[in-house]
């Protein structure tokens, strides 16, 4: 393996454990939401406000650009599974331009 390609199969590795993280906080948010909305946690805990306002600050960014195009959907937001579907079709794209 030259160090060019080692380099980039690095790279994408690193890449690859970001993206994986990003679907787990996206899944983190949609749990959290729904235990919300069921009344499960109380939003007045401390430990649930700032778990809850870090997956909000670091997903809202690119969720916001993907509940622009979808329509409502009668009070289910659906942009968290586009997102992750976008995010594995990224995944395989990488993986297949690196191997």
């Amino acid at each position: 393996m030259n160090a060019p390609h080692a380099f980039l199969f690095a790279l994408f590795e690193v890449i690859e454990i970001a993206l994986n993280l990003y679907i787990w906080v996206l899944i983190i948010g949609a749990v959290i939401s729904w235990l919300v909305a069921f009344g499960v946690i109380n939003m007045h805990n401390r430990f649930v406000q700032m778990v809850s306002d870090f997956v909000h600050r670091v997903t809202e960014p690119a969720l916001r650009h993907i509940r622009r195009i979808l329509p409502p959907m009668g009070g289910l937001d659906l942009s968290p599974l586009v997102l992750i579907l976008i995010i594995i079709f990224l995944q395989s794209f990488l993986r297949n331009l690196v191997l």
